[in-house]
């Protein structure tokens, strides 16, 4: 069974410390990699798996967000703003969830970047989100063939795409892309206030349902402003 997500809730609150001095006067989701904002990479990819509306949480430097998407249609952008407090990435979806309905909905880091193989990779999720089996579906890059990348990674996974969390000092193949689908009945009693979406992960992999989805691809982490150069020569060499 597969799902048709219409909605999807992208993360922009965050500070973007790591990608100083761009982001001193510039929210992260606004800096530009290959001729365009990280957050519109996000948004067009949403809107061709069919995504129609959209919800795109504000906290820091939250007028130019707003203003950028102001004009928006495909997807439609409501804004969820949270300017008067920090709730972290788990406790800005909960403050999203009236805005997201009671469906499977798309979660998209508005930092994440990927470079597609022959297929959609958000078509792929909806395509492999079984409702029946998983509360929560990561797209998962390759550690090994990721730009920009040198961590241990997050998550081994088997061949039936269950996850399995990386131990302390573990070193694991996959690393989380920053583009999921999840049921919002994962967050019936989620905490209130700040907490990290890390928290639902962690439960839905306690109760064997939380699965992966290998990235078909290439994905780019844009952490730093080394990296932005990095993905940009990536995305040249995509379209040569």
């Amino acid at each position: 069974m597969s799902v048709k997500p219409t909605k999807a809730m992208v993360l922009a609150a965050g500070f973007g410390l790591r990608m100083r001095p761009l982001t001193d006067k510039m929210p992260k989701p606004l800096v530009p990699v290959a001729g365009q904002p990280l957050l519109d990479h996000v948004l067009d990819k949403l809107g061709k798996a069919g995504v129609t509306d959209a919800v795109v949480n504000v906290h820091y430097l939250p007028d130019q967000i707003i203003a950028h998407v102001a004009g928006r249609k495909h997807p439609h952008v409501t804004i969820s703003d949270e300017r008067d407090q920090v709730l972290g990435t788990g406790g800005g979806v909960v403050k999203a969830l009236p805005l997201l309905g009671n469906a499977p909905f798309f979660h998209v880091n508005s930092d994440t970047l990927w470079i597609d193989g022959v297929r959609s990779n958000l078509a792929r999720l909806a395509e492999n989100f079984d409702p029946a089996r998983m509360d929560i579906l990561l797209l998962m890059a390759p550690t090994a063939t990721s730009i920009g990348y040198g961590g241990r990674g997050d998550y081994g996974m088997t061949p039936d795409g269950a996850l399995r969390k990386r131990k302390e000092k573990e070193i694991v193949p996959f690393v989380y892309a920053g583009a999921a689908i999840l049921s919002p009945s994962i967050f019936a009693d989620a905490p209130n206030g700040e907490f990290s979406l890390t928290k639902m992960f962690d439960r839905a992999n306690e109760q064997e349902r939380l699965f992966g989805l290998r990235l078909d691809g290439v994905w780019m982490h844009v952490g730093t402003p080394d990296a932005v150069h990095a993905a940009e020569e990536a995305f040249l060499e995509s379209v040569a």
